[in-house]
């Protein structure tokens, strides 16, 4: 036996097409089934675009700078053993050491404060997200020659291309009697990467870490060793195990540390823009409370008469709440197909609004990436599902149970 019976649905599929006298009560449901659709759309869209920027943002930052960055007050003279020690931690896939420092670089067409960077041919070759991004020119002789491997934002500021010389200067010269001298020279452009985040594309350069430690005055030494892990998880344990590896003191800081503000940011808008977004799905539930009551109002005397031919009021209560989950159901499910179609194409509608408007919606310089990402969780998707249904039902009972409870006798006296 089913909960919902053939006369029961009959009965409700009737109530739900509004007759001329009824206007009133099918504009409010259109309200409500609208309200209900927009929120399930703009809470999936939301959510999406949000993950979509974490998983962006953090595979491109740790792609780069790794999970564990590993420093020693002496600069870290053997950081080659130490490198190969941490490539025997359990969870490390690569130890990288590189060297790192601020510099001074001028083009045919501009300058720029720049992050010099050194790390070796293999290094370069294992660091993914730049060598998978590379644009124009070639990095198959990176350290083979002088040639620097800048990003795209840079190389505009610049105006640069391949075989371009870029003078760097720097203020870590070689100490003379008059003091620390500045160090200047010049390195023609080999390659050009383009990551999409701004962040990287407009300020770094590498360089072989030979010739980065002699530019920057740091022979036989290194910055540091990033560490890359397999999962960005329990870093705490995994700082252990590091520090286990080494007889000196080891300064350790890992990802949390180096993107705390982004991480922050990230978390606190999602949370609160999902609890301001389910506001609107609530203010649409409550329009299903409005039109329902219209509704049991409206129908007061066909309750009577239905209780008077033997529909008990457990019939009633379900055509009230088939009713109303209908108008829930349908509001979500539409919804759904909306919020997952634009969450699933978010960047392409972007691209053409500002084809068509000339609007620029999404400044990379603002938001570090070039285009709007979208990661749509499938967890997240249903809860925002589950949400509205359950808002929904509890909107829906207030009503139904009104109806269930009329009594026959007291609503035709009243007619």
């Amino acid at each position: 036996m089913t909960p919902f019976g053939a006369l029961e649905w009959q009965i409700a599929r009737r109530y739900l097409r509004a007759r001329r006298r009824e206007r009133s009560i099918s504009v409010v449901s259109t309200l409500s089934i609208t309200g209900i659709v927009l929120g399930v759309a703009a809470l999936i869209i939301v959510m999406s675009v949000m993950n979509g920027f974490r998983v962006e943002l953090f595979d491109r930052i740790l792609g780069v700078s790794g999970h564990v960055v590993v420093q020693a007050a002496d600069g870290m003279p053997g950081y080659d053993d130490l490198a190969d020690r941490l490539e025997g931690v359990e969870r490390v896939e690569r130890a990288v050491p590189y060297v790192l420092g601020q510099a001074f670089a001028s083009g045919a067409a501009g300058s720029s404060g720049i992050l010099l960077r050194g790390i070796s041919p293999e290094d370069f070759d294992r660091t993914e997200i730049i060598d998978d991004h590379i644009v124009a020119g070639s990095a198959d002789d990176f350290g083979e020659d002088r040639g620097l491997v800048v990003g795209a934002g840079l190389a505009r500021a610049l105006g640069v291309t391949i075989g371009d010389a870029v003078t760097v200067m720097t203020q870590d010269g070689p100490v003379t009697p008059f003091g620390v001298t500045p160090q200047v020279d010049n390195y023609p452009v080999a390659a050009i990467f383009d990551v999409g985040m701004s962040q990287l594309d407009s300020t770094m350069a590498y360089l072989p870490i030979a010739d980065a430690q002699l530019f920057l005055n740091m022979e036989g030494r290194a910055t540091g060793i990033e560490v890359f892990a397999d999962s960005p998880d329990d870093m705490d344990a995994l700082k252990e195990e590091i520090a286990a590896t080494s007889d000196v003191p080891l300064y350790l800081s890992d990802w949390r540390q180096h993107n705390r503000a982004y991480y922050t940011a990230l978390t606190v808008e999602r949370n609160v823009m999902f609890i301001i977004l389910t506001l609107i799905v609530l203010v649409a539930s409550m329009n299903v409370i409005s039109s329902m009551t219209m509704l049991v109002n409206e129908k007061t005397p066909d309750i009577a008469i239905m209780r008077t031919i033997g529909a008990t009021r457990g019939t009633v209560l379900r055509v009230f709440l088939m009713v109303g989950l209908t108008i829930g159901v349908g509001g979500t499910l539409i919804g759904l197909a909306l919020g997952t179609l634009i969450a699933v194409n978010i960047d392409a509608i972007r691209r053409g609004i500002t084809g068509l408007f000339d609007v620029e919606l999404f400044p990379p310089e603002l938001y570090y990436l070039t285009q709007i990402p979208s990661d749509l969780s499938s967890t997240q998707t249903l809860m925002v599902v589950v949400i509205s249904l359950v808002l929904a039902l509890i909107a829906t009972i207030p009503p139904a149970w009104k109806a269930a409870a009329t009594d026959p006798v007291v609503a035709l006296k009243s007619e």
